[in-house]
């Protein structure tokens, strides 16, 4: 009993040491997350670049000139792509936001016309109805899509106020890439002694599912938004760039990106190219076969099946943490989801290994006779 009383002492002052970290580590984001942007940014760009870097290591660089090679090549790649990619995104952003209730009219007009040959008699007898109700749908949904593509665009042009501060994320990234394996090996080295192995082994967990997560799905992204962009815009689609590209950032969220660039994409399609369906067909091809290329080549290869980030605890984790600290909070929320999700499935499977899952051993016979009969752990094995 007394051993027992001591374990649980023990217990409740971990908890308390680890619930007073956790607030204060909450407290800190939420105080200083108009500052942290850079800094953050920087540390997912180190982390994300350690691997290379090692490689380099392996080639026969030092850790000095490998970081060097990795950010200089970095940076060349960012620059060209702010020169030549983003002025005709953000064009295009511009334009589509402004088109917007000229297409959705259109589209009203085309799927409620009388003259509409591929509608079914008894779809065309409700047609005035339909019609009314269409047009309040379509106004409504209109005036909903307007309104949040407008606030997107209002947050990318205050995201330029930060480009001032761009020059911090590549200096912190660099000295966080530097000494990125001494920094590993330090916080290694505050472990509790008696917990090493566990630690370790979550800890190998964490990265393992952030990296499958970060390295993996965010070059997943990059890859589709470059494929759809550069076909929609080969295949003539106004606003193909910017639809694209779109579709592939936001495909960490499997089939999101794909369904929603997919919508749009159509739409634009129908009212650009009609009556001329096989450009609409080309259209609606394009995504398809990105949906084939991300299941059956990019997913396998890149991410796996280690990342354990279920799409419904990952959105909202990225809503949940963009309301509370912004994007500072979007930034955070993959990597605390991920290590949330390996804490979680840890203490679960230490339940069920437990007494309390299974309940104490029960004894037959006298208090000083009897004999202890463990607990039927394969019941569900057995039949009735």
């Amino acid at each position: 009993m007394t051993e027992v009383k001591q374990q649980g002492q023990v217990f409740k002052r971990h908890a308390i040491f680890w619930g007073a970290v956790l607030a204060i580590f909450i407290v800190f984001l939420f105080l200083f997350r108009s500052i942290l942007l850079p800094f953050f940014a920087g540390m997912a760009l180190a982390y994300f670049l350690d691997p290379v870097a090692d490689r380099l290591e392996r080639w026969g660089l030092s850790r000095m000139m490998a970081t060097i090679v990795i950010l200089v090549s970095f940076l060349v790649i960012f620059v060209l792509s702010l020169i030549v990619i983003l002025p005709i995104v953000f064009t295009q952003a511009g334009d589509f936001i402004v088109k917007i209730p000229d297409y959705v009219v259109t589209l009203q007009t085309m799927l409620t016309s009388p003259d509409s040959h591929w509608m079914p008699d008894w779809i065309a007898a409700e047609l005035p109805d339909i019609r009314q109700n269409s047009v309040r749908l379509l106004q409504q949904a209109a005036g909903f899509l307007a309104t949040l593509i407008q606030q997107l665009w209002n947050s990318g042009l205050a995201l330029l106020d930060i480009l001032s501060l761009f020059i911090v994320t590549p200096v912190v990234a660099f000295y966080l890439l530097l000494d990125w394996d001494r920094m590993v090996a330090k916080v290694d080295s505050w472990i509790p002694r008696q917990h090493l192995m566990t630690v370790r082994s979550l800890a190998r967990e964490i990265d393992l599912s952030i990296a499958g997560f970060v390295r993996g799905q965010g070059s997943l992204c990059l890859i589709l938004g470059l494929y759809y962009g550069v076909l929609l815009s080969i295949s003539g689609l106004n606003f193909g760039l910017l639809i694209g590209l779109f579709a592939g950032m936001i495909s960490f969220v499997p089939y999101v990106g794909s369904m929603v660039g997919l919508v749009l994409a159509v739409g634009v399609a129908l009212v650009q190219f009609w009556p001329d369906y096989v450009w609409v067909a080309v259209i609606a091809c394009i995504f398809f076969s990105g949906q084939f290329l991300e299941g059956n080549i990019l997913q396998p290869k890149l991410v796996g099946s280690s990342v354990g980030l279920h799409p419904v605890w990952l959105m909202f984790a990225l809503l949940a943490f963009g309301v509370l600290f912004g994007f500072v909070g979007l930034l955070v929320a993959v990597p605390l989801a991920a290590a949330i999700g390996v804490l979680v499935r840890f203490a679960l499977s230490r339940y069920l290994d437990s007494a309390l899952y299974h309940g104490p051993p029960k004894t037959i016979g006298a208090p000083h006779g009897g004999f202890l009969i463990e607990p039927d752990l394969d019941f569900r094995k057995k039949g009735d």
